[in-house]
């Protein structure tokens, strides 16, 4: 199927490593042509060459820190004519209610809920004149699933998948459309810092991280390809209809305990 987005201009945030770089593979493989940002330049340019050169499309790079507002304001100033925003900036650490002060909660929730927030507000300024846009929240299942030793993380999830349907369900009388995705464990360097963290907390030794992921799906963990081929898939004008919407990329997971 031709999901018809060559020529798309999509930017990535977080867009260096990860989820992140596998979106911008990913929307590349389609035609699409690329914004990676996110805060280290190095690393910005080492994933920006590497999709220049295995897809052949434009890729340009723009290191900022988004958990700053001004950073956001610049950001989209500087590519006002995106088709595609893609949310996916965000390090929230782990730790229960009683192990995280008020400040690092505040200072957590500046890139990834504040951020999301405002890259979406800014995004639709500039999409709704247009009457065209898609703008994609990568969010995380513990929104849906909450734990207790990733409290602040859970509950920023959790924000951010309410304003994604409240936010999505509006922007379609403007012809842009805001969806998320919510994935499970999946293997990036989060996820082995949160994993590592939780097992020296719970088992007393960081090595036995595998042990915190639980019972897997498929009995793997998931791939930043797999979630980066859903976001685009979800991009297509052959699914205009979803907006407003949340999907739950865990295998079934959140059933299994």
């Amino acid at each position: 199927m031709d999901l018809q987005l060559k020529g798309k201009k999509v930017l990535v945030t977080g867009g260096s490593k990860g989820i992140g770089a596998a979106c911008g593979h990913a929307f590349a493989a389609e035609g699409a042509d690329i914004i990676l940002v996110s805060r280290t330049a190095e690393m910005l340019k080492k994933t920006g060459d590497e999709i220049r050169s295995r897809h052949q499309v434009s890729v340009e790079t723009f290191a900022a820190d988004l958990a700053q507002g001004p950073a956001r304001d610049e950001t989209m100033k500087r590519f006002p004519d995106i088709d595609i925003l893609v949310n996916n900036a965000g390090a929230i650490p782990g730790g229960s209610i009683m192990d995280l002060t008020m400040e690092r909660w505040i200072e957590s929730w500046q890139l990834k809920v504040f951020g999301y927030i405002h890259m979406t507000k800014l995004a639709l300024e500039l999409m709704k004149p247009r009457k065209s846009g898609i703008i994609v929240n990568i969010i995380g299942m513990a929104g849906p699933a909450p734990r207790g030793d990733y409290v602040a993380g859970s509950t920023g999830n959790a924000g951010l998948n309410a304003f994604t349907k409240a936010v999505g369900s509006r922007s379609v009388d403007f012809g842009v459309r805001v969806f998320g995705i919510n994935p499970a464990a999946t293997l990036t360097d989060r996820i082995m810092t949160l994993s590592r963290q939780r097992a020296k907390t719970m088992l007393g030794d960081e090595n036995r991280w595998e042990e915190t992921l639980g019972d897997l799906p498929f009995g793997r963990i998931k791939k930043p390809e797999e979630v980066a081929a859903l976001a685009v898939m979800c991009c297509a004008p052959q699914v205009e209809y979803l907006s407003g919407a949340m999907i739950d990329m865990d295998g079934g997971g959140m059933f299994r305990r």
